[in-house]
């Protein structure tokens, strides 16, 4: 007991220190224990940046979350994909999203239930006043957990600056609580020729370098460099995205990345910045990343024309301006640099409208969706028994910046209804995805975000329910189901108890399950009860199942 009270003594005089501190600065931290991160702003993630800071909460949920300054509750959210999240407006002109949150506290948890018995909905979306929910710094607003597309408890912090609009990185704004004298570190370099203008060692596609290479590189014309780094912290075995790139040849500076904010329609131009996890130091001529800079006038391409020793300097900085160096020497030698032979059909052209037209397929890609001229290894596959051809546009996916439009011919019909057709991407190793779509006098016609792999499926087998441990219902007061579908995947479902609409949801996206709380308010305490649930897939095929229980 002596323990527990010292502390949650320790906790109220951190907090009280937390507070002063952050008053001076308009930011307090949102826990009351010392604060350490899982991931940080602008980590390379797929299609998109790591858009805040996430915060360790000892792999535990149920830690309180507390307000960074004075403000009120803007926007309160339930969905699968974060969670429970909670958006607060402060005063000083930063509005949060606290995202994969356990529960909320106090009206506005009672406010969410009601509205989601309601909708009769799971997910809700509630914009108060701004003058309904006011908090102070410190107040505990929400408790942290593990929703929405989670993998652990954590806490996802988002801060966004409300006059541009724009995701900031919030580290600095938590300086005085962040231990931190570790620097980023580099594991590997890759050189890029570019097509019809460079070459390396004698070849003319990406190559990557081990930092302890022995072997000479040597190069000859336009040369781009890239490199895959990570920043770390003490106390952690986690590793982040660096905040700061600086690339220099010979020492002139050709190239700068600062990885402190983005906007959201610049969050998917990280497609053409990284190539797998290592971050470009060159542009695309249709990249527009404002956090990118260009020192070169040649857009950070190296032109190596001498016969030479070229030094190539790195300098990684983290958001703390904690600094390290990385050095390696291309040398220039003169190669034949082959022009670039490809059927203009196949060429794609970033400045312009693109139409790719083939028996059995069109696709439309207006102007701005590319980054860069594609030259496509486009192939067809006709499998007996498919429904349409298997269409290869590119082996490696190529990212567009915003959809376009795909069309798939259907080659035959073996199920009348349409609703049951959709357009499906395919993996490098055959496996089918929903990608959506609807149908259109013989044809399949879908928004697509990237140049891959594609096909039409057929689906008409509904979803399946299997109940997780029932004999656990009575005793947890939670009821799990698990759903599986090998086709379309889940669009929809509801469940009633007793006839009466109970609130089903998926709490953690990355499971799946289905859950249902038991509640002495909705659902009448002893004896026997029915559950009626009933799941929809995405080409309309159901399934409704019974399951009595007790409680």
């Amino acid at each position: 007991m002596n323990k527990l009270l010292r502390g949650c003594q320790l906790g109220v005089v951190l907090l009280a220190v937390f507070v002063a501190r952050g008053q001076e600065r308009g930011f307090v931290p949102p826990f009351d224990f010392p604060i350490t991160f899982s991931g940080n702003f602008g980590e390379i993630r797929a299609n998109h940046f790591h858009g805040g800071l996430d915060f360790k909460t000892g792999g535990v949920t149920g830690k309180r979350v507390r307000a960074l300054a004075d403000g009120y509750v803007s926007r309160i959210r339930v969905t699968h994909g974060s969670g429970y999240v909670l958006h607060v407006t402060y005063d000083n002109g930063y509005t949060t999203i606290n995202r994969h949150l356990s529960a909320f506290v106090g009206d506005i948890a009672r406010r969410v239930e009601e509205r989601q018995y309601a909708e009769e909905s799971w997910e809700v979306d509630i914009t108060p006043e701004p003058g309904e929910y006011p908090v102070r710094a410190g107040q505990v607003i929400a408790l942290s957990g593990n929703t929405g597309y989670s993998f652990g408890p954590h806490l996802h912090l988002d801060v966004m600056e409300d006059e541009t609009g724009d995701s900031v990185d919030p580290l600095p704004l938590f300086r005085p609580y962040v231990k931190d004298h570790t620097a980023p570190r580099a594991l590997g370099i890759m050189l890029f020729p570019r097509p019809g203008k460079g070459v390396v060692n004698g070849r003319q596609e990406p190559q990557a370098f081990s930092l302890q290479a022995s072997k000479t590189v040597e190069a000859w014309g336009q040369v781009g460099a890239a490199i895959r780094a990570y920043d770390y912290m003490e106390g952690a075995a986690n590793r982040y995205g660096v905040h700061t790139v600086v690339l220099e040849v010979d020492s002139q500076e050709v190239f700068r990345s600062v990885v402190d904010r983005f906007s959201p329609e610049e969050n998917r131009y990280i497609n053409t910045w990284t190539y797998g996890q290592y971050m470009k130091s060159f542009i695309d001529p249709g990249n527009r990343l404002r956090m990118l800079h260009d020192g070169n006038g040649q857009r950070g391409w190296v032109t190596i024309d001498e016969e030479r020793p070229y030094r190539f300097r790195y300098t990684l900085s983290d958001a703390l301006g904690n600094t390290s160096h990385v050095s390696f020497t291309v040398v220039g030698r003169r190669m034949e640099v082959r022009p670039v032979e490809h059927r203009e059909k196949y060429t794609l052209h970033w400045d312009r409208v693109n139409v790719l037209q083939e028996p059995g397929l069109q696709v439309v890609i207006p102007r701005g969706r590319l980054y860069d001229d594609v030259r496509l290894d486009y192939g067809v596959r006709a499998d007996s028994g498919d429904v349409a051809w298997t269409y290869r546009l590119n082996p490696r996916a190529v990212p567009l910046h915003r959809a376009c439009g795909l069309s798939i011919a259907l080659r035959r019909r073996p199920v009348e209804d349409s609703t049951k057709y959709y357009v499906a991407g395919v993996t490098a190793r055959g496996k089918k995805y929903y990608v959506g779509g609807r149908y259109e006098d013989g044809w399949m016609k879908a928004d697509v975000r990237e140049l891959g792999t594609y096909t039409v499926a057929v689906d008409t087998v509904p979803p399946a329910l299997t109940p997780v441990n029932p004999k656990a219902w009575k005793r947890t007061g939670r009821i799990v189901l698990k759903v599986s579908d090998r086709g379309a995947g889940l669009r929809s479902y509801r469940g009633t108890i007793d006839g009466q609409y109970a609130l089903f949801g998926r709490p953690n996206s990355v499971l799946g399950d289905l859950v249902c709380r038991l509640d002495p308010r909705h659902v009448r305490r002893g004896g026997r009860h029915v559950l009626q649930m009933t799941v929809e897939d995405r080409c309309g095929n159901r399934t409704t199942e019974l399951f009595e229980f007790t409680w």
